[in-house]
């Protein structure tokens, strides 16, 4: 069971002469058209939690949408076609910290061809959220290709997607389902819902306490991704940056329930609470 202390090891003080490079870049490719809600709660999450730079890889289709909601991110708009946004992003993955790919992505056949040669061409630890994972279930032979370090998120049914299961098995046994699929797909497995589970291939497995029925609504995976890929992009590893994300974007959700109540909260406010956990962590530096 995870508790604050193990979050709190996982930080240092910022030193004084650090710039936005010293804390990495997220690339992140997610939203399509009719949901850009996704790309947005992403990369806003990915921000609040300390990323130097946030790139929003986007559909044209959605950037003037995305791009007023989160000022702070650079946009990297590609065309709506795998082939074609291949060209366009592969170029900016050489300079990426994490990869997230999946929030809100769709599973078109485009979204499979890009997302197949995203994970292909990237060298840096990649983040697989939602329709990622589900792509990646389709056609499983693609962790093959993969060079890179790999965290995938899923929800009991894209977990028994991802293993060939039913859901009632998945959730018969949550603990045993994450190290399965760990061990098949060489990944750090984090199975979200009430104590969400976090599985290592070497079988390590922590469980997390935080959390609440409140944050039971669609927007709150999105939240989730977009922390784990900015804590990876300054140098946590893979298993530490999806336990501490896990933890803190609990943690957030039990703030914004205790201000806001569990039937009215938003993803949106656990992006809000964020900051006072931070600041937190940074006094007991």
């Amino acid at each position: 069971m995870m508790e604050w202390q193990d979050v709190d090891r996982c930080f240092a003080p910022r030193t004084a002469d650090s710039h936005k490079g010293t804390y990495g870049t997220v690339l992140s490719v997610c939203g399509s058209y009719g949901m850009a809600g996704a790309a947005a709660l992403a990369a806003k999450a990915a921000l609040r939690s300390g990323a130097g730079l946030v790139v929003a890889a986007v559909p044209e289709s959605i950037y003037p949408i995305v791009a007023v909601q989160v000022p702070e991110a650079v946009f990297a708009p590609y065309p709506e076609g795998g082939a074609k946004a291949a060209v366009t992003l592969l170029p900016r993955v050489e300079s990426a910290s994490s990869l997230l790919i999946g929030c809100g992505l769709g599973q078109t056949r485009a979204a499979a061809e890009l997302t197949e040669a995203l994970l292909a061409g990237t060298t840096c630890p990649i983040i697989l959220d939602a329709d990622g994972i589900n792509l990646l279930a389709r056609h499983i032979s693609i962790v093959e290709t993969i060079q890179a370090p790999l965290i995938v998120t899923p929800h009991p049914l894209e977990l028994s997607r991802l293993l060939g299961c039913s859901v009632a098995q998945v959730q018969e046994d949550r603990p045993a389902a994450a190290r399965e699929a760990a061990r098949r797909i060489g990944a750090v497995v984090v199975l979200k819902g009430h104590h969400t589970v976090i599985a290592e291939p070497s079988g390590e497995t922590w469980v997390n306490p935080t959390g609440n029925p409140g944050m039971a609504v669609g927007g709150s995976g999105d939240v989730l991704a977009g922390m784990i890929a900015a804590l990876v992009a300054q140098g946590l590893s893979p298993a530490d940056a999806a336990c501490c994300g896990v933890y803190l974007h609990g943690a957030a959700g039990d703030r914004a329930a205790a201000r806001l109540s569990q039937h009215a909260m938003l993803p949106s406010d656990i992006i809000d609470e964020l900051g006072g956990l931070f600041l937190q962590l940074e006094q007991q530096e």
